[in-house]
């Protein structure tokens, strides 16, 4: 345990962490990988790039510092952190460099301000939380490799077949190269992909929703094309598996993982994605039907139009066949013929009105994943109607486990 003067340390300059986290974070990883380059295998570039895992670790550490004395209270960003390290492999040995490695960026950020005392407080309260850590993931690994079906590290899938959703996603089925059983998993967790890509250095490590129900002898992920967006650059994986990727080429796949998944008990639950969210509430509304076939479900979906609209058939299909499923799809620019054929339900944008309008009562429990923007909204009107805590789950496709708008 830490003593009571470490944590009054701790604790007094986690706001000042907080105030210089986009900094501290951006000096981490150049420090970070100035003396450990064969790093870059495991984080991803694009988010680098993008500045979204600077700031993410920044907002990582003051949250530990603030609550050093009761992690409990930050236990779902702990366990969504954890299954990734399980996920892509982070091993105890890594943890010294990354602590010494922080230390550095917050000496180098805050100057003199960084007394040689704050400095010792916060390398002891890393410390504490890497022990943490280190334990929690342990026993991730140990339950993922001795499960049936389960395996260490990464096996080699095949491409069983690629199918096309939309004008932007692909459905890759997936199975394993050595003909052996496979882990199953719960709705909404994640496959993760180590790609080496042709031309690049270093290998990718992403992370993709499986998008089916689990009991299947195959994995299937469905993968969005991202384009370049202004200064966003192009995804390197998902054009790589677009462009490069068929049936019968391999990926380097680990254990499914993740924190976000579905309860399995009476109460009515909403499923609400924008885009490419679509691909974890698909998973838990086919394992709803398939498991829970009396379970009533609302699925809401939010799209651009009908090109980008992933899964609108099959979803379609579904509720035709079950009177307990109901479904609601908006889309913020539909084409003339969306118009035209009435593809869509509402014109524009998921709030709550629409919300309120939709679902029968706010006792319901609700899960949503799509953009951050998509998701603060939700996030905000679910708080703004009542919705009680335990009763919103969501996931974020970005290192970011934290959403704002409660208030």
């Amino acid at each position: 345990m830490l003593d009571a003067k470490t944590v009054e340390i701790v604790q007094s300059t986690a706001p000042v962490l907080k105030e210089h986290s986009k900094q501290i974070g951006k000096r981490f990883y150049e420090l970070l990988f100035s003396k450990a380059p064969d790093l870059y295998n495991l984080f991803n570039q694009t988010n680098q790039k993008r500045g979204i895992q600077q700031e993410a670790l920044g907002y990582s550490v003051y949250a530990a510092g603030e609550h050093i004395t009761n992690l409990e209270a930050i236990m779902p960003v702990i366990k969504r952190i954890t299954e990734k390290h399980r996920a892509i492999g982070i091993v105890p040995e890594q943890y010294p460099i990354v602590g010494q490695t922080l230390l550095e960026a917050v000496k180098d950020v805050l100057g003199d301000t960084a007394t040689d005392e704050i400095i010792d407080a916060w390398g002891q309260a890393y410390g504490y939380i890497a022990d943490a850590f280190i334990s929690i993931e342990s026993n991730l690994y140990d339950e993922t490799e001795h499960q049936p079906g389960g395996w260490e590290g990464f096996r080699d899938f095949l491409i069983d077949k690629k199918i096309e959703e939309s004008d932007m996603v692909t459905s890759f089925y997936l199975k394993p190269k050595d003909g052996q059983a496979i882990a199953t998993y719960k709705a909404g967790q994640y496959l993760t992909i180590k790609a080496n890509i042709p031309g690049e250095k270093y290998t990718h490590i992403r992370h993709y929703s499986l998008s089916d129900s689990p009991g299947k002898d195959y994995y299937r992920i469905s993968v969005k094309r991202e384009e370049a967006n202004g200064d966003a650059p192009a995804g390197i994986v998902s054009t790589y598996l677009h462009e490069q990727i068929q049936a019968g080429d391999a990926l380097s796949v680990s254990a499914p993982a993740g924190d976000f998944i579905l309860q399995h008990n009476d109460e009515p639950i909403v499923l609400i994605s924008g885009g490419i969210g679509v691909t974890p509430l698909l998973s838990m509304l086919n394992t709803t039907v398939e498991k829970q076939p009396k379970r009533h479900v609302t699925f809401i979906h939010a799209a651009i139009n009908s090109g980008t609209h992933a899964f609108k058939e099959h979803v379609k299909q579904l509720t035709n066949r079950h009177q307990n499923v109901k479904s609601f799809v908006c889309y913020s620019s539909p084409s003339e013929e969306d118009r035209i054929s009435h593809q869509f339900d509402k014109e524009g944008y998921v709030d709550l009105d629409v919300l309120q309008s939709i679902v029968p009562s706010k006792e319901a429990t609700f899960y949503f994943c799509g953009p951050i923007p998509f998701m603060e909204a939700m996030n905000k009107a679910l708080h703004q109607w009542g919705v009680r805590e335990e009763h919103i789950h969501y996931e974020v496709f970005s290192p970011i486990a934290i959403l704002g708008g409660e208030n």
